[in-house]
């Protein structure tokens, strides 16, 4: 089996990373940088938006694995103390066929950028986008299946996936969808209600084979935000919201239910 690293940079981070080197090669574990099997994260869920983002044109072949050096991640499965297991079991799984690890699959969010020359950038997204206004409130329109649902004004809009629902999509007072569930979120940020710009006022969810578009409705520089990855946008026309064809995978060598974790990290039960 084929692997790869990456951690967040800090001391117990790049301790862990030697020390899982170590462990990994008494396994027969191949490290590979370019096309790894499983790539494994330590540090937090930064850490594992940074491995997804990097290998986003293998994730036909490649699986995710988490290792956590702060607080717990919904992402990462595994505590620092218990790195000599992990490397076990990923033994292994690469040494014999009855002990396979399940094997769990999360949808994602497809964006489609256009701008008013036509130019077209295609985002893939694991927890959420985020769109905002810079130097004033956002202006858009939100069309649901090409028909118009609302006209927002307000602080931005916030689109996330089942496993992003936890995150920026919680504090928004948006709900916490199960992975298991393809569908994507739309919560609004700080909306103005007139009789100009009228919203819902809470959060939308929507199915695998529905999509909503984002059309700016004035000249206005946003921010454009997907996972970690900002980039400003001067000349936005729209952009197409769907659940992508593509999955992430995370290899689980153990149980570790959506529900334990939103528990453990909401509410502090173990």
């Amino acid at each position: 089996m084929k692997y790869a690293i990456l951690n967040r940079g800090d001391e117990l981070s790049l301790e862990l990373t030697e020390r899982f080197h170590y462990l990994a090669a008494e396994q027969q574990l191949i490290h590979h940088d370019e096309s790894p099997d499983i790539v494994v994260s330590i540090g937090g869920d930064g850490t594992m938006l940074q491995a997804f983002h990097r290998y986003i044109d293998q994730l036909n072949s490649t699986a995710f694995v988490g290792i956590h050096t702060g607080h717990l991640g919904f992402y990462a499965d595994w505590k620092a103390d218990e790195i000599e297991l992990l490397v076990q079991l990923m033994g292994n799984h690469n040494q014999a066929e009855t002990l396979q690890p399940r094997i769990v699959k999360y949808p994602l969010i497809d964006l489609i950028v256009t701008t008013h020359h036509q130019e077209t950038t295609r985002y893939t997204a694991l927890n959420e986008f985020t769109l905002k206004g810079i130097d004033g409130t956002l202006v858009a329109q939100i069309d649901i299946n090409d028909q118009l649902f609302e006209m927002f004004r307000g602080d931005g809009i916030c689109v996330s996936t089942p496993s992003g629902s936890t995150a920026y999509n919680k504090s928004l007072g948006g709900a916490m969808v199960h992975p298991s569930i393809a569908s994507i979120q739309l919560a609004e940020i700080a909306s103005i209600n007139n009789r100009v710009f009228r919203t819902l006022g809470s959060s939308l969810v929507l199915p695998k084979h529905h999509h909503f578009d984002i059309f700016s409705r004035k000249e206005q520089r946003l921010l454009l935000t997907i996972d970690h990855l900002n980039s400003t946008v001067d000349n936005l026309s729209s952009i197409r919201c769907q659940v992508s064809d593509q999955t992430v995978t995370f290899v689980r060598y153990r149980p570790f239910p959506f529900w334990n974790r939103v528990r453990e990290a909401f509410l502090g039960y173990e």
